[in-house]
């Protein structure tokens, strides 16, 4: 794929743009100067200011200052001139100037100046004269902190000039500048790690963006564009920064290269590395930022990728020494600070290899607690086995279940089991074994037995409590949440009163999605949100992963119970926490959550790529593949692209179900079904997935399937389950979706358009849209014209907010209201490709009676052809040879 310059808009400037169109047509003002860090776009917004000048009338010109040009008097203007000016004398040269410039016609002229920081002085005074005159308008870009002379500083700073500050874009203006120039969503990851890199450098960005595309590491994943390699560094880039870098000096240099490897600094350490006149001149050259964090101030690069290009340009020796230096200097100070000790044993590890066991071990239990798992399996695989204990097992094995390598977490994690000597420290083992076994390993029966063993060692009632609390936590997620919610009924209500905080902790997350689940959405979130509060409370003594795993129940439960807005935004926040810290497993079911959340808003694209970010996590993690793959699918059938969906639905086979949300995994291949038009097909699967989902005690699982039967002509088999499924469960949803049934089986439209204002008002928007559609075919077949039209504008408003998904209810009520439910199910199956002979297999009837219902159908719509009928019925023709392109 090839991303032209055209294609970088200037995404968050649309205001300045507004402003300059709007001051160029009224002639308000003098001109403006643009101002920023490098690479925020200030070339670019000049340049577009221009555009906007010439299609006003103004005579535009350009010049872009230069440090060479700065040391000749007009070098930079000189070419706007006119020539046979004569500047000997500066007063009649301007005047001859002024004048040859504007001539008879009283031209209006605008001057573009790129980095006017570097004009001469001579350029600026004449360009000052020029515009008090308003002979020209002009347009300046200057970079943040650089030292100008009197005469720019004079021009910089006129009143006459608007000042037009630039900053670098946030995460929200990349994506929506990368999904511009990538023509698609981008993966939330790699969103936020190109956010990161580029610290928002407009020039960075683009450049880490081409050089990814060429390398072929940005790729489209399942309609998400993500990114492969961990390392962004290009030649480019190397050079780009390497300029910049070289402004800082020798000594200022050294004081780089130390905060590239050992950052943030104390202001002290910084000028004891150089002086405080030269960390001052960073400082104003940018290149580093001195904050503030309660009473301490700490120096940090003001970008990213100035540490990488500094790192990879030491020589291993130099590092070396960096390193060990400032641990020397830490130590020197008596290391007070509470991560000092993990970043000295850091800094040992870096540069010699090895480090004090002690040192090791302490700081790997700093790096736990900032959930930093990579630098915790970096410490301890580095201590010598001699000094591995239990606890160090146990961290290291946690925290390779944490990201993702369950089998190097078992061995591990067998060892640590072994190694415990007392019940505490069974317990402890066991919970973790059993996590990684089941989250991870996707291996329930082994989990379950391994919780099972540890009962026989352990005789304390407090511990086979605990035990039975984390047999509910593996029952609730894989596919028994009643005996699961059962087993956790005495748990107790205040974290102070539990035997054990983390046990609490993972029964809280566990019993909340339990009861969410089981229909008391409105239970379950205030249970998840207690949790949350506590985790975030008391995380320091906590063991078992992010406090925002938390949230993933409170989602959940607040989309059953209607509030899809509210589950939306703690999502997302969910999601940005838990990738700034770096938490892969909870941070996968958060946005299959979302991609839920979606889906049942009737957002199929939005769906798709929450789903899609979830399988690039999962499969990376190598976990949870299954439930994710399946909502792929469906929200990609839902889309119309049938050729992903089938995909998703052949990775499925690959994959064992967790039994989370038993019988929504059939989502997939019934919402295939209806895009193939085999609609009574779909029916059956879904009501063989009810089936389970009932079985196993899934009641927001099963009206949920129910919900999509009804949807799907099968309303009056399913009102009167859905109508006892309202009273079981709590929040408006539920509800909505009992009311919904009841009005498809009655055919009442009047039902139905209020069924779909109740909808709407909770953001189930394609429900909601169906449920006016097949009131305004209600109303048209009955003759009631007049009620139908605005019915059908209903359907049509709420269906532009789903996303292009299209469902048998959203056929557009002039194509079907005339259609017999019989005629719609054969001319679907028909339009789809479907030859008579199949439809009739897969009907129970005769071809005779297939053709005359298709006869009927060809009719009442107006068409000849099946492409026709295709085209009608809003769905996707696969026509075949055998299937004919005629009517039958």
């Amino acid at each position: 794929m090839r991303v032209e310059d055209a294609r970088w808009p200037l995404v968050g400037r649309e205001e300045e743009l507004k402003a300059f169109s709007l001051a160029f047509a009224g002639r308000k003002g003098r001109g403006w100067v643009i101002h920023g860090p490098a690479g925020v776009g200030k070339s670019r917004l000049a340049e577009e200011s221009l555009t906007i000048a010439r299609q006003a009338g103004y005579r535009t010109g350009r010049a872009t200052a230069t440090a060479a040009a700065s040391t000749v008097p007009l070098g930079a203007i000189a070419h706007l001139i006119p020539a046979g000016v004569d500047l000997s004398d500066p007063a009649k040269g301007f005047q001859t100037a002024a004048a040859a410039l504007t001539g008879p016609q009283r031209r209006r002229w605008a001057f573009l100046v790129d980095d006017v920081h570097l004009l001469d002085a001579t350029s600026a005074m004449l360009l000052q004269q020029l515009m008090d005159a308003g002979v020209v308008r002009l347009i300046a870009t200057i970079r943040s902190g650089e030292r100008v002379n009197d005469a720019v500083a004079a021009l910089r700073d006129s009143a006459e000039l608007q000042q037009v500050g630039l900053a670098e874009l946030n995460q929200s203006q990349v994506e929506r500048l990368l999904q511009t120039v990538l023509d698609g969503p981008v993966g939330r990851l790699t969103l936020y790690r190109l956010h990161i890199s580029s610290g928002g450098n407009m020039l960075y960005l683009r450049e880490l963006v081409l050089a990814a595309l060429a390398a072929g590491t940005l790729t489209n994943r399942g309609g998400v564009w993500e990114l492969a390699e961990p390392s962004l560094l290009t030649v480019r880039l190397t050079e780009l920064i390497g300029e910049r870098l070289a402004s800082a000096g020798e000594t200022g240099r050294a004081v780089l290269e130390i905060l590239a490897l050992c950052e943030p600094l104390s202001i002290t350490e910084a000028i004891q590395a150089a002086s405080l006149e030269v960390v001052t001149d960073l400082e104003r050259a940018g290149l580093i930022r001195i904050g503030h964090d309660r009473r301490r101030s700490a120096v940090t690069l003001t970008h990213p990728l100035y540490g990488e290009v500094l790192r990879t340009q030491l020589p291993t020796l130099n590092r070396r020494a960096v390193l060990l230096a400032q641990a020397e200097r830490i130590e020197a100070c008596g290391a007070r600070r509470r991560g000092d000790a993990l970043h000295i044993a850091t800094w040992r590890l870096a540069a010699t290899g090895t480090a004090d066991p002690a040192l090791l071990a302490q700081g790997a239990t700093l790096a736990r607690h900032a959930h930093d798992y990579p630098q915790v399996i970096a410490l301890l695989k580095a201590l010598p086995d001699l000094h591995q204990t239990f606890s160090t097992r146990l961290l290291l094995g946690e925290s390779l279940l944490e990201l993702g390598m369950w089998e190097q977490a078992e061995a591990v994690l067998i060892k640590a089991d072994k190694q415990a000597s007392t019940e505490q420290e069974k317990l402890a083992a066991t919970f973790i074994r059993t996590n990684n076994l089941f989250w991870t390993g996707a291996r329930t029966a082994d989990a379950l037995a391994v919780n099972d063993a540890a009962r026989a060692y352990i005789a304390d009632p407090v511990g086979r409590y605990m035990l039975q609390v984390n047999e509910a936590c593996i029952r609730t997620v894989s596919g028994q949440p009643l005996i699961g919610v059962e087993l956790l009924k005495d748990l107790e209500h205040d974290v102070r009163e539990a035997p054990d905080v983390n046990t609490w902790l993972q029964g809280t997350m566990m019993k909340s999605a339990g009861l969410a689940m089981r229909g008391r959405a409105r239970e379950a979130a205030a249970l998840a949100e207690r949790g949350y509060a506590v985790h975030v409370q008391i995380d320091r003594q906590a063991l078992i992963a992010h406090p925002a795993s938390q949230l993933n129940s409170l989602v959940m439960a607040l989309t059953e119970a209607g509030e899809l807005t509210e589950a939306r935004k703690i999502g997302e926040g969910a999601f940005a926490d838990l990738l700034a810290a770096r938490a892969t497993l909870p941070r996968v079911w958060v946005a299959f959550h979302m991609g839920r959340a979606e889906w049942l808003a009737g957002h199929p694209a939005g769906a798709r790529r929450w789903y899609a970010e979830a399988a690039v996590l999962a499969q990376n993690h190598g976990t949870a593949l299954h439930p994710v793959l399946a909502g792929l699918g469906a929200s990609a059938a839902l889309c119309g692209d049938l050729e992903a969906a089938q995909e998703a639905l052949s990775a499925l086979e690959d994959h064992q179900p967790m039994g989370i949300l038993t019988g929504e995994e059939q989502l997939c291949e019934a919402w295939i079904l209806v895009a193939q038009g085999r609609v009574a097909q779909a029916r059956d699967r879904l009501t063989s997935a009810a089936g389970a989902a009932r079985g196993s005690g899934h009641i927001t699982s099963e009206a949920l399937l129910l919900t999509d039967i009804a949807r799907l002509g099968g309303a009056k088999d399913v009102v009167e389950r859905l109508a006892e499924l309202a009273q079981q469960s709590e929040g408006a949803l539920a509800v909505a979706r009992s009311h919904l049934a009841a009005a498809l089986a009655a055919d009442d439209p009047e039902g139905l358009m209020a069924v779909s204002a109740e909808l709407e008002t909770m953001g189930v928007d394609l429900l909601a849209a169906e449920a006016a559609s097949a009131a305004a075919v209600a109303w048209r077949r009955t003759g009631h014209n007049r009620r139908a039209t605005p019915a059908a504008q209903q359907a049509a408003t709420l269906t532009a907010h789903c996303e292009g998904a299209r469902t048998p209810l959203l056929v557009t009520a002039e194509s079907a209201a005339t259609l017999t439910a019989r005629e719609r199910e054969i001319a679907l199956l028909a339009a789809t490709g479907t030859v008579s002979k199949d439809i009739a297999e897969t009907l129970g009837l005769s071809v005779r009676t297939v053709d005359n219902h298709l006869h009927h159908a060809y009719s009442k719509l107006g068409v000849t052809t099946r492409r026709q009928l295709a085209d009608t019925l809003g769905v996707t023709a696969r026509i075949s040879s055998r299937s004919g392109t005629s009517s039958p």
